[in-house]
């Protein structure tokens, strides 16, 4: 058994369902002590939060993973026990084989070599663990980052092992991400009976126009390297269950994912117009999840495709598509960013998986992109 697979069956078995790390770091931090790296604790609450580096001063390359995993869902629906780490027809399953603990296991191995080789080189190899980014990711990595901005810690180069691949390991390469933006509106009415609705104020009826314009509205054409912003409603709660009474709230959940031809406060300003003219009592409470970023064209992204293209054969869409990951907190820093990792298909899902070969290839990946940044 290779040793990123033993490694990543070990880390699979530890039931880490966010934000509980289950002594995945601690794994992982003896694993790199051994192997020469400084171990700092940087945790924040009940998240644990890894940061081991090796070598000393500029450049700083961050190898950016989360050992938290989502829940398993009904554990009947596997073929094989979630926290069971189980190969069958190539592939490992188990919670967290995509998402990404097949990523971290790939990135200790390659780290490990990397420092094996190059003990003396120049220039700062990192690992940054969190086990808040399948949550709230409050307590993680933006903490992390907010910490390090004030310390004057800086981070030049990041990769994060997000399962970015789409039908092939690294047929694509994540070079930003959009932001995210959400919100908990409440509507208010006057609850009363359905028979007798000028007593009453239905707050579903006040909300529809207002959230049916926000809908239909076409926030931009798109963003060079970004498709156009997004405006969707995730969630409609009110009433009291029965179907003679007119609730008196509503709640609604929103969500934009846009571009960086946006900011969130002006996005946020746009809501609160449509809502003031369409004559709503409400309450908005916002959450903003971070920015837009890109990574324009330089060293990193070049590293990569070159080695992309030398060890797989492939050359990688680039593209900011997707959701969300840590490096949206870590870009800010004036990181480039880009994001590598297997194949995206069976993430949050039963029986997730990732393919071993894939698996096996990922560590020499992450190493040459390394060299490549550390040693020219």
């Amino acid at each position: 058994m290779s040793g990123v697979l033993a490694l990543a069956r070990e880390l699979i078995a530890r039931p880490s369902v966010t934000p509980d790390d289950a002594g995945c770091q601690e794994l992982v931090a003896a694993r790199l002590a051994r192997a020469g790296f400084a171990v700092e604790w940087l945790d924040v609450g009940d998240v644990r939060n890894l940061w081991a580096t090796h070598g000393r001063g500029g450049p700083v390359l961050c190898l950016l993973g989360h050992t938290d995993v989502v829940p398993p869902g009904p554990r009947e629906a596997w073929d094989s026990p979630p926290f069971e780490p189980t190969e069958r027809d190539g592939f490992l399953y188990g919670r967290g084989a995509a998402d990404m603990k097949g990523s971290v296991a790939a990135f200790v191995v390659a780290a490990e070599q990397f420092v094996a080789a190059h003990p003396a080189h120049p220039g700062t190899l990192a690992i940054l663990l969190t086990s808040d980014e399948e949550g709230d990711a409050i307590d993680g990595v933006r903490k992390v980052a907010e910490r390090f901005k004030a310390e004057g810690r800086p981070i030049h180069y990041c990769i994060t092992g997000e399962p970015s691949s789409k039908a092939a390991l690294g047929d694509l390469l994540r070079v930003g991400r959009r932001g995210s933006l959400s919100a908990r509106l409440v509507v208010k009415g006057i609850q009363g009976h359905v028979a007798y609705p000028e007593k009453a104020r239905n707050p579903i009826h006040q909300a529809m126009p207002a959230l049916a314009e926000l809908c239909a509205r076409v926030w931009d054409e798109g963003y060079p390297e970004f498709p156009p912003s997004s405006f969707q409603v995730s969630n409609i709660h009110a009433g009291t269950g029965a179907n003679n009474v007119i609730p008196g709230s509503c709640e609604v959940l929103l969500n934009f994912r846009y571009n960086p031809g946006w900011r969130a406060e002006a996005l946020e300003a746009e809501v609160v117009a449509t809502l003031e003219r369409h004559g709503l009592d409400y309450e908005l409470h916002w959450h903003r999840s971070g920015e837009p970023f890109l990574t324009g064209e330089g060293k990193l992204r070049a590293a990569a495709r070159e080695v992309i293209l030398e060890q797989l054969g492939l050359v990688p869409e680039e593209n900011t598509g997707g959701g969300t990951s840590d490096a949206r907190f870590i870009a800010p820093l004036g990181a480039e960013v880009v994001e590598l990792g297997p194949i995206n298909a069976s993430i949050h899902k039963v029986n997730e998986r990732v393919a071993v070969d894939e698996l096996e290839r990922l560590p020499a990946l992450y190493r040459a992109i390394a060299e490549r940044l550390l040693l020219s």
